[in-house]
């Protein structure tokens, strides 16, 4: 007898899939309205409150969705004290933004990895340097991204956390488009507005926040997704330990200090296909 139970390993897979790529259209057409609106349309710095919110794998997801859209798309890892998109696209980072910025390397081929998604280059990190937050306000950093702004449609930039080092306030200075990343059940609404406060304080323009982990327990979606790598060389940064549940972000959101534009399932492989 045939077993045409829906309920599937497969099919749960495939409609897992849908949902993660769906989520991820919705905060690519929230996110070109967001822009439309900025006075900077091109470069967009990613970052999070806290370690391990799912920061870098919603950069990456992102990226390669604008450039589905057949956008030429650049993604820079600005995270030079831990860099992750090298590792998430499968790629080196012997050279990078790091070398560049401290005048070790010239902007070519060498420094960039082209198509490592249709219409997606990368720029990973580069060796860790001493002075990441001095390199990312630069005079360097800034005749990068304009020149970058003529060759790309749209860059995003993968950031530290905001709650943890000042490495991306001093990159606001040069592009100051923000998304924050928060992870539900983890984030707490008070880590939400001190990343706010600190962004705007600096000149920052918050142009949303996605939320990811987002899940059901009742529905394919529950559980956990994937562990991400502890940021050990920022040093120790006390213990999270339990939140409680902020499944209510959309309140927050009608406060008016931030515009929520998408929601995602956070893992550590790039799921858009």
């Amino acid at each position: 007898m045939s077993n045409n139970h829906p309920n599937t390993a497969a099919e749960e897979d495939r409609t897992a899939n849908f949902y993660i790529t769906e989520s991820y259209k919705t905060i690519r057409t929230n996110l070109q309205f967001s822009l439309a609106a900025a006075e900077d349309k091109k470069v967009t710095a990613v970052t999070s409150y806290e370690p391990n919110a799912g920061k870098s794998i919603t950069t990456a997801n992102v990226a390669i969705t604008m450039a589905q859209t057949g956008a030429h798309v650049l993604l820079i890892d600005g995270d030079m004290r831990n860099a992750s998109q090298h590792k998430i696209f499968g790629v080196t980072n012997t050279n990078g933004l790091s070398k560049l910025l401290s005048g070790l390397s010239k902007p070519d081929d060498t420094s960039f990895f082209r198509s490592v998604r249709p219409n997606l280059d990368l720029l990973p990190a580069g060796p860790i340097p001493p002075n990441p937050s001095e390199l990312l306000c630069s005079k360097n950093m800034k005749k990068l991204l304009d020149a970058l702004r003529e060759a790309y449609d749209f860059i995003f930039v993968d950031c530290p956390p905001v709650g943890v080092i000042s490495d991306t306030l001093s990159l606001l200075s040069n592009a100051p488009n923000v998304v924050i990343v928060v992870r539900q059940r983890q984030t707490r609404h008070d880590d939400i507005k001190h990343s706010i406060e600190k962004i705007r304080a600096v000149g920052g323009v918050l142009l949303g926040v996605v939320i990811t982990d987002v899940a059901d327990s009742d529905s394919i979606f529950g559980g956990r997704y994937g562990r991400y790598g502890k940021y050990g060389k920022y040093g120790k940064y006390g213990k999270y330990g339990r939140y409680g549940k902020y499944d209510k972000y959309s309140a927050y959101a009608k406060s008016g200090e931030m515009h929520y534009i998408g929601s995602s399932q956070a893992n550590t492989q790039p799921e858009v296909k």
